[in-house]
């Protein structure tokens, strides 16, 4: 399958990427984990973007879109790709559909996880991650053994600067103004399905339904 996921901060992205990529085989890619991977291969590009990053800048979408190019003609997308936390504009959705006409691929759709406001804020400060491995727990619904400590490697675990409610109201304000317009975006090309999220099961079982 060829995804777009779509959803605010908190909506589950990261979850509902690794249990689709276990059932087709399909690769997870983020802008980060390209750049980073780009940057530690030195390719070209990836020296470029190395620069800029150094200087405190923001990435171009050009420069974006060139390494992307090179990530989804990688052996591993063969079997398909999740695109997570890409396209975050409508700029780099037009971009996108361009360099897949290129490459001679379709995305199959843009899945948007709809979340309510209340539940992104309860979950997210909720949420505390190991300062070593990046264990990821919530003290609700999955607090660690000990208190404080990861389970699997013993270090501290914490709360996110980015993860208290001043903000997160910050990224969701970001997320409205520039991400949220991808949704009328593919709705209008007829490739948007929305998933109300719930449990795992639930939503993967919505997922396969209306796939």
């Amino acid at each position: 399958m060829k995804i777009i996921l779509l959803g605010p901060p908190g909506a589950g992205k990261g979850t509902i990427a690794k249990a689709l990529m276990e059932q087709d085989g399909s690769v997870q890619i983020s802008t980060g984990d390209i750049l980073r991977a780009a940057v530690a291969a030195g390719t070209e590009l990836g020296k470029q973007a190395e620069a800029v990053m150094k200087a405190g800048d923001l990435v171009t979408d050009e420069l974006i879109m060139g390494i992307m190019e090179e990530r989804l003609q990688q052996e591993d997308c063969k079997k398909g790709y999740l695109l997570d936390g890409f396209p975050r504009t409508i700029p780099q959705a037009e971009a996108l559909k361009v360099l897949l006409e290129k490459l001679g691929e379709k995305l199959d759709c843009a899945l948007e996880l709809d979340i309510p406001r209340e539940v992104i804020i309860d979950r997210l400060t909720t949420r505390r991650t190991c300062t070593n491995c990046g264990e990821i727990y919530n003290v609700k619904s999955k607090p660690p053994k000990v208190d404080g400590l990861c389970d699997v490697c013993g270090s501290k675990i914490v709360q996110r600067d980015d993860e208290t409610e001043t903000a997160i109201e910050n990224r969701l304000q970001v997320y409205n103004e520039q991400t949220a317009p991808l949704v009328d975006y593919y709705r209008k090309q007829g490739l948007l399905v929305s998933v109300p999220t719930s449990d795992l099961e639930t939503v993967m079982s919505a997922i396969r339904e209306r796939l």
